[in-house]
């Protein structure tokens, strides 16, 4: 399996996660307000070229929306999930 740190967009005071790929969510690691940590993996995609791909973000708060479930397809620049970003200081840099 392949690891992909995504960059986020920002809106408002949300960050906006995007698939960086074709293909199909696989898995989900966590749920609508739910807080997640710096690189912590959140989606499996499956490319179309049979890739697996663990997504991961660079920032860390609670996920506010899940925009895509398990076997969902996704092209590039699907939104999969907003992010309210804190400045909680993990360690995990």
């Amino acid at each position: 399996m392949i690891r992909k740190d995504v960059m986020t967009k920002t809106w408002g005071n949300k960050e906006i996660v995007t698939s960086p790929f074709y293909g199909v969510i696989k898995k989900i690691m966590t749920e609508a307000k739910n807080r997640i940590y710096e690189w912590e993996p959140l989606f499996t995609i499956q490319t179309d070229e049979g890739t697996l791909v663990q997504i991961s973000v660079g920032i860390g708060g609670i996920i506010d929306k899940l925009f895509v479930k398990e076997g969902d397809r996704v092209i590039p620049g699907a939104v999969l999930a907003y992010i309210d970003g804190d400045l909680i200081v993990s360690g995990s840099d």
